[in-house]
């Protein structure tokens, strides 16, 4: 991923397409705007760039805050990008109240792997997005994979309920987490534990490795009860260690074994259809709530300071939003 200026839409995709790190950095930035004229450009960038994306593997990473998971993308990207694969990793960060912007800066996180010249590492802010994701990390997928990566890490804000969204637009899903001696069960929602490929007992190391293995064995017998996520694969849980680096290579040629099951049986070719459906409903959803916002105008400030002062019930208040949409549909 090399260097140098691009002007215009199509020069922007043609530098994207060269693996220009500058101009993917660009036009992530330019997916991620919000401004009318900007949603214009990353339309037709998208359409220059999509007939060159999908063929990456895509990993979602999921993890309570303080598990390592930034730890672990590091050491895992460095063994990723020494088998001669091109990385991207999108770190959804937590995002100022303030600002929006991100909080965390993977950057600083996983500064050995940001300097490789085959990896490419974007934080971005959550925004309001549910999900533990931006709301554009689609389209920055897009363009991940068009500028020549062939893997692709999505790192997720956290986990609970609303962070399992990672997996509608992933390949795989790994969820990390710490040794706690089997007490670790009881804070993972049965949810995201169906959604998981792998668990990953991280730190499984020094003193805490009697307690990992103990952990492995204990999350190996959960996801033994659960319905897998993909027919004929079971979930699996393994032991690794990111500060150490073991157990990572195991991890990955496991990734690479489903991916290419998943692969083999076609079940890779739908899962991405239901992802692109899924994507185009979500945009249907995102799109509607900013029109009634630019329709409503100042009515839906009134109508918040009402419904905070409960002075109108939240269900007459959006009747109202909806039917001003209604009468100036192009808000």
């Amino acid at each position: 991923m090399s260097g140098g200026p691009a002007t215009g839409t199509g020069d922007l995709a043609a530098a994207v397409l060269s693996g220009d790190r500058r101009a993917l950095a660009r036009g992530i930035t330019l997916v991620e705007s919000t401004r009318a004229d900007h949603r214009e450009q990353a339309e037709a960038l998208l359409e220059h760039l999509l007939p060159h994306a999908g063929r990456a593997v895509r990993l979602g990473v999921s993890g309570a805050p303080g598990v390592g998971k930034s730890t672990l993308i590091e050491a895992l990207g460095l063994l990723v990008v020494g088998r001669g694969h091109r990385l991207a990793v999108l770190a959804i960060d937590p995002s100022s109240s303030r600002s929006g912007g991100s909080i965390l800066g993977d950057k600083t996180r996983m500064a050995e792997l940001a300097r490789h010249e085959s990896a490419f590492i974007r934080p971005s802010p959550a925004g309001t997005t549910l999900g533990g994701v931006a709301r554009r990390t689609r389209e920055a997928m897009v363009l991940c994979e068009a500028a020549g990566a062939d893997v692709i890490v999505v790192e997720t804000v956290g986990v609970g309920q609303s962070e399992t969204a990672v997996a509608a637009m992933t390949d795989l899903f790994l969820l990390l987490v710490s040794p706690g001696g089997g007490d670790e069960l009881q804070g993972i929602k049965r949810g995201i534990m169906e959604l998981a490929d792998v668990v990953a007992v991280n730190k499984a190391d020094g003193d805490l490795l009697p307690a990992a293995t103990r952990a492995v064995a204990a999350y190996a017998g959960a996801l033994h009860l659960m319905i897998p996520r993909h027919r004929d694969l079971p979930a699996v849980a393994l032991p690794v260690s990111a500060m150490e680096g073991t157990g990572l290579e195991g991890l990955w040629d496991e990734l690479l074994r489903r991916r290419a099951h998943l692969e083999a049986t076609g079940e890779l070719r739908a899962m991405r259809a239901a992802q692109a459906r899924d994507w185009m409903w979500s945009e249907v959803r995102e799109g509607l709530i900013d029109r009634a916002r630019r329709a409503a105008g100042p009515l839906a400030a009134e109508l918040e300071a009402r419904v905070g002062d409960g002075a109108v019930l939240p269900h007459l208040a959006a009747a109202r939003i909806l039917e001003r949409v209604l009468q100036d549909p192009e808000g």
